[in-house]
Parts: structure tokens; C-alpha cells; sequence
């Protein structure tokens, strides 16, 4: 309890202040306090008719000193308060202001140098018990506001009635809030440095209230039990680069609907059945969501987050989200999140200027600024910013149990030039482009994230030839576990949207990619980015009448499961949905039921089956030796190719017919003699095709051909991919 001097307390500008709510000192004003070896209380709360001290003696009055504002002596020990207000209601309870603080040094140290990683422990909302009372602890960061307030329903929206105390030099300010609990819906008030009041949401709150409401809600994310334990002691090895990995790319509010019940996404409990079983049956090994950190503008599909510590409240509560990811592990699907550290929206609400200053971002907007999404950067180069995010990832790793992070927009965060005009943006201290301070917190980032949680992977979203992205951080790479190989996709999807017959002349682009191929750790992806905005569906990416399409699309999966590098495809790719993707519905299930969409559907679980039961396909993924060309034939349009996984895998053949005409005794080289089955045609009547091909077999004779010891005359359906494996 502090010791205060003569004059007497309080004095007109402190009660002025309080009054106004200007107060920067509200612990120093209110609550119990020592005047001349007498104790003290003043209370301020508006709207009373009387107040009263509770003590185990019984009820004090407490005088109004003004208007709002009681101050009286009261004696030693324990008290209460019971208040009357002028409407006849009454209650009693705890004052705020007679609690010490929460947090202590080693949090506010870790806090102002920048390496707090469990930042989500000290800041937030939290409940908790301190000094025997239930109720919720509120913390957060703002060094330059003049005086921040908790304000709810609790209060009646009074940033007057629980001004903030402030922590020293550390920015914090804090207060413990008794009989405050789950489901509390709160935000900050700030009086920031410029003089303005505004009413901000939790950096790091765990939950929120229902866009288009920006309040905060008070969740306890403690307690939960996993039963994923199988699944976690498994996932070094079933994320390693010489793993089979599929992504089944989602966004949760556009998978499936509720027509039904007007029409709403289905919920976090709900995927956690619905998408895993679907998910597990296509073949699927991961599952990896758009971005469901909280944000406010559904068309943004939460590429423009202002809650980050908070998974959003369209779907369920924090538990609920955990249900998904338990229930994926436990039918062996990992779960990737999309997120988003390269910028974040101007809504008043989020983190914008949020004391008055530019806090999170940078205050020039030739730094600060992304002209294309009209969003904020992130200035990396501020040690508390920089601990924000890094936190806020081991956090989804840890709290959450996410497998692993595919962070967005990379390339934007690593150029200040981006996307910019000579004159609108400023260089490197060496004069250059590249943003440094981007690049040291993507490396610290991922060793945070690979050092203190086991077995998780990152992916970076990076579409330049910037170097070692997938490298480790002491060798000068970025650090990340994968790169979206995005060349690959712009080629081949340049190449198969072309007519067969002009496909000879640029035949390079399928051909191009494996001069790079393994110089990262590469996902191939076919991503939302590929439907939407004017791109069309994949299938009406591809030429020719319908079945063509589909004829098309079949052979451009195949090649793709067949290729170096991990997959990716968007949902509804895998049933060739017709129209590009909306994110306000849902996809086109009518139209994958109809038999065309049911084969390609059927073609990508075989695929992903087969990639999965085959090393050849996946363990040598990331190196030179897992493939071999055996033909390229640009006249003809066809690709061969050999996959090869460690000694005592069995190889795998991948013979890509891409034009119409049918090929007939064509003879390809092959590693062995013998039986090989013919393990996928994508011609076959199941998937839609036209039923030509080798009847599930060719016999491969001692006669060299391609470079190979033994080779096979087989038929090449129209449009088709046919894969060999060696007889067992």
C-alpha cells in the first residue's frame, strides 16, 4: 500500500482527472492508501446514491467527496464495497484498486527486450485467482498511450471506471478485474498520445465477438484435454521431407453449408466429423485452413487478421477449434495454418496506430504500407513487434497443436520494394532491396518455432527466386521447412491451358521445373490463388469440350502426383468443380456427384493412395537422384519419366500422353524386366476415360531402350498419364 504525503488527498486535479477520465495514475489516486499513518480509500463510480465499506464489523459509509467520487477513512484489514444506485438496485463487490500487480519483473523484462516467448502468458486476458479472488487479469501494451481503461458490459462502457495501471518503462499496463469471467465481452479504452480516445480490441485476446462486433471476449483456453497423443510422437517423422505429404487446402466458411439453417458454414464440431472423414478417404495426409485467425471482412478470407491470437468465432470457441485439430490427428491428418505476419488492416479497432503512434507499423508509408492490399506493415524491425509474432506462432504451434505454419506473402516481406515505383519506398542501410529486418525475423521465427516444438514444419509463400528459403538459418537460409514452388504451377498451368496442337511449342514449360527442382524443399501447389478473380475453375482452365476438360485435368494431377515435391490442391480441384470459387457459398456437391467429377474425384484418392504407398513417389522428393527423364518428346507432346526412392524401393514409371491422339506399340525404357502393373491409366472407364490402355499390364523385355536396361511396348491413351510399378 503506497505512503502519501500531506496536502490533503485527493486533491481538485486529481479529482478533475479522474472525473474527465484523463487520469494516467489510476492506482496512485484510487483505492486504499496511507495519509498520515491513517488509512484511506477513495473510490470513484458514477451513479451511486451511496456506497458502503464492508468489513467483518459490518458496513462503513464511505462520504461523497464529489459528485462520483467517495473518499473516507477505513479501518485495517479485509473490505468489501456495497453499492446503492439511484434506481433502488444495490450489490456488493470487490475493489479493483485495493489488488497489487500480476505481472512481474522477469515478465516485464522479457517483454522490453523483445523475448518473451509464451508473450500470450503475460498479455491478454487471463483468468485466474490473485490474492485469494477469482476473476480476470488484463494486460497489454501500449508505452505511448496516456492512460488505458478495461471497459464492458461490466462497466456499462466507462473507460472512467477501470483505468489500467502502468508498468515503469515496460508499456504495460494491467489490471486484475474480480468476479470477471468466461465469455466477458471487453475492449480497451485509450486515451493515446495525440489526446484521442479510441476503443481498441486485444492484441492478444483469445476469442472475439461475431464480425461485424469487434469486442473482445474473455475465453479460458486452459484445460483442454488431447487425445492425439499417437499422432504427435509420429509427426517428426510423418512431416520429414522424405515423407508423403498431401494438403487438402480449405476455407472452413465455403466447404460445406447448412442451407437449412440459413444457410451457415458448418461449425468447428462439425468439420471436425464432415471434412476430417473426407479428408482421410480422398487420401489426404494434411489438411491446411485459410487463414482463421480473427478478422472482420468475411471477402478478405482472413488474409487481413486483427485478432491473432484468437481462432475465429464464425465456427465455435477456441475449444472447438481444438476438437478439429484433435480429431484430424487422431485419424492421422496433420493440420497447417495459414498465417499471416506480413501486414495487417487499417480497421480502427485493430492494431492501427494503437496508442496514437505507429506501434506496430512503420510510421512512413514507403515502409509502412501495402499499396495493393491497402494494409499495414509490420515494423520487423521493432524488438516488441517482432516478439508479437514470433510468439504468436510458437503459440498456434503449442497451444493448438497446428502441425505446422504456411506463412503468406513472403516475397512482400522480403523486398521494400515490392510491388512498389521507383521513389515510393526506401532502401536497405547498404542501399539495396531487400528488407533485412524481414529476413532476421523469418530466421529467428523459424528457429523459435523448429527449436521448441518438435516435429513441426513452416512453408513459406515466396513466388521470387530469393535463395535458400527452404535452408537452414546457419547455412543463410530462411529457415523454412518448404517452399510453394511456385514457377512450377504458373508453367504447367500456361502449358495445359494451351490447345494440344500449339502444346509442341512449349513444351519447356512442363520441362523447366526439374532444372530447379532441388534446390529447395518444394510443395507443388495448386492453390485458392488459382480459381478466383476472373481465373476461372480448373477444370475450365483446361481446353476442349468437356470431356477434354476432364480428360486434361486427369493427366495434369497425375503428372503433378507424379513430380518432385510435395502436394497441394485447393478444395473442390479434386472433383473439378465448374465454377471459380465463391467464398460466400459453398462448393458445387451437386455437380460431384455427376460421373465425370465422381472419376477425377476417384483419380485423385488413387493418386493420393498410391503416393502414399510408393517411397519411389515421395522419399527423394528434395534430391537429384529421385529422377530420371527417360523420354521428352515436344513433337509428340509426351513426357516419361523414372522415379527412384532408396535401393530397395520399388521404381516408378510416369508416361504422359498430352494430346489427343492415342499412341499404339510405343516402346519406353524401363529400369527392370519383367511383369509391371499398370497401377493408374487415366483413361480408365472409372475415372472417365475412354477404357483404352494395357489391360493392368505390360511385360518389359531385355531389350535397352531410353538409356534402360529393358524396356515395354504399351499403349498411350488420348490426354492420359499411365504409371508403372514393378510387379511385386
Amino acid at each position: 500500500m503506497a505512503k502519501l504525503k500531506s496536502p490533503p488527498y485527493p486533491s481538485e486535479r486529481d479529482l478533475a482527472q479522474l472525473c474527465e477520465g484523463r487520469c494516467d495514475d489510476a492506482f496512485g489516486k484510487l483505492g486504499p492508501h496511507e495519509i498520515d499513518g491513517k488509512r484511506w480509500l477513495t473510490v470513484f463510480l458514477p451513479g451511486l446514491s451511496a456506497l458502503h465499506v464492508v468489513t467483518d464489523d459490518g458496513q462503513i459509509p464511505l462520504p461523497r467527496l464529489l459528485q462520483d467520487v467517495f473518499f473516507g477513512p477505513i479501518p485495517e484489514g479485509p473490505y468489501r464495497l456495497f453499492a446503492e444506485a439511484s434506481n433502488g438496485t444495490s450489490w456488493e463487490f470487490e475493489d479493483p484498486y485495493r489488488f497489487g500487480p500480476v505481472l512481474g519483473e522477469i515478465d516485464l523484462h522479457l517483454i522490453g527486450e523483445g523475448t518473451h516467448r509464451r508473450l500470450w502468458q503475460a498479455l491478454g486476458a487471463h483468468i485466474t485467482t490473485h490474492e485469494g479472488i477469482d476473476g480476470t487479469h488484463f494486460a497489454v501494451w501500449a508505452p505511448n498511450a496516456r492512460r488505458v481503461s478495461v471497459v464492458g458490459d461490466f462497466n456499462a462502457w466507462d473507460g472512467r471506471r477501470h483505468p489500467m495501471r502502468k508498468l515503469g518503462a515496460s508499456g504495460v499496463w494491467e489490471i486484475f478485474l474480480p468476479r470477471i469471467s468466461e465469455g466477458a465481452l471487453y475492449k480497451y479504452e485509450i486515451l493515446d498520445a495525440k489526446g484521442d480516445v479510441t476503443l481498441r480490441s486485444d492484441p492478444l485476446g483469445f476469442g472475439s465477438q461475431h464480425p461485424p462486433e469487434k469486442a473482445s471476449m474473455v475465453r479460458d483456453i486452459q484445460g483442454y484435454g488431447w487425445h492425439d497423443q499417437d499422432w504427435m510422437a509420429k509427426r517428426p517423422a510423418l512431416q520429414d521431407r522424405s515423407a508423403p505429404i498431401s494438403i487438402y487446402e480449405v476455407h472452413l466458411g465455403s466447404w460445406k453449408r447448412r442451407w437449412q439453417d440459413g444457410a451457415r458454414p458448418l461449425s468447428y464440431k462439425e468439420l471436425s466429423h464432415e471434412l476430417v472423414d473426407y479428408a482421410k478417404e480422398m487420401g489426404f495426409t494434411h489438411l491446411e485452413l485459410l487463414p482463421i485467425t480473427e478478422f472482420p471482412f468475411d471477402g478478405s478470407w482472413g488474409y487481413q487478421p486483427v485478432g491473432l491470437y484468437a481462432p475465429t468465432i464464425r465456427f465455435g470457441p477456441p475449444h472447438e477449434f481444438r476438437d478439429l485439430i484433435d480429431a484430424a490427428h487422431r485419424a492421422g491428418l496433420g493440420v497447417i495454418l495459414d498465417w499471416v505476419p506480413g501486414h495487417f488492416p487499417t480497421d480502427a479497432h485493430g492494431l492501427a496506430r494503437f496508442d496514437g503512434t505507429a506501434l506496430y507499423e512503420h510510421a512512413d508509408p514507403r515502409e509502412g504500407f501495402h499499396q495493393d492490399w491497402n494494409t499495414l506493415i509490420y515494423n520487423y524491425g521493432r524488438l516488441e513487434v517482432e516478439n508479437y509474432l514470433i510468439a504468436n506462432a510458437i503459440y498456434w504451434l503449442r497451444e493448438y497443436h497446428i502441425d505446422g505454419l504456411r506463412v503468406d506473402a513472403v516475397a512482400s516481406m522480403l523486398y521494400r520494394d515490392y510491388s512498389r515505383k521507383p521513389g515510393q519506398w526506401i532502401p536497405n542501410k547498404d542501399g539495396g532491396r531487400e528488407n533485412y529486418e524481414a529476413i532476421d525475423f523469418l530466421q529467428k521465427m523459424n528457429i523459435a518455432a523448429y527449436g521448441e516444438v518438435p516435429g513441426i514444419i513452416t512453408v513459406a509463400e515466396e513466388s521470387t527466386s530469393f535463395p535458400k528459403v527452404s535452408a537452414p538459418v546457419d547455412t543463410g537460409g530462411l529457415g523454412f521447412g518448404y517452399k510453394w514452388n511456385m514457377g512450377w504451377m504458373n508453367d504447367t498451368l500456361g502449358y495445359m491451358s494451351k490447345e494440344p496442337i500449339h502444346r509442341k511449342y512449349h513444351h519447356e514449360q512442363m520441362t523447366f521445373g526439374l532444372m530447379y527442382a532441388f534446390s529447395e524443399n518444394f510443395i507443388l501447389p495448386i492453390s485458392h490463388d488459382e480459381v478466383v478473380h476472373g481465373k476461372g475453375s480448373m477444370l475450365r482452365k483446361m481446353p476442349g469440350d468437356e470431356w477434354q476438360q476432364f480428360a486434361n485435368l486427369r493427366a495434369f494431377y497425375s503428372f503433378m502426383w507424379t513430380h518432385p515435391g510435395k502436394k497441394l490442391l485447393f478444395m473442390g480441384c479434386e472433383f473439378g468443380q465448374p465454377e471459380e470459387w465463391n467464398h460466400n457459398g459453398e462448393l458445387n456437391w451437386q455437380a460431384a456427384a455427376k460421373p465425370l467429377h465422381e472419376g477425377l474425384r476417384r483419380l485423385v484418392r488413387d493418386l493420393n493412395l498410391l503416393y502414399r504407398k510408393m517411397p519411389a513417389l515421395h522419399v527423394r522428393d528434395a534430391e537429384p537422384a529421385g529422377f530420371l527423364w527417360l523420354r521428352s518428346d515436344a513433337d509428340q507432346s509426351i513426357l516419361a519419366y523414372l522415379r527412384r526412392g532408396k535401393d530397395a524401393d520399388a521404381p516408378v514409371v510416369a508416361i504422359c500422353n498430352l494430346t489427343p491422339v492415342p499412341r499404339h506399340g510405343f516402346r519406353i525404357g524401363l529400369p527392370q524386366s519383367g511383369s509391371w502393373d499398370e497401377a493408374i491409366n487415366t483413361d480408365a472407364t472409372i475415372y472417365g476415360g475412354s477404357g483404352q490402355g494395357n489391360l493392368g499390364q505390360v511385360i518389359a523385355e531385355a531389350k535397352p531402350h531410353d538409356g534402360q536396361p529393358a524396356s515395354a511396348e504399351l499403349t498411350l491413351p488420348p490426354l492420359s498419364v499411365v504409371i508403372l510399378t514393378a510387379s511385386e
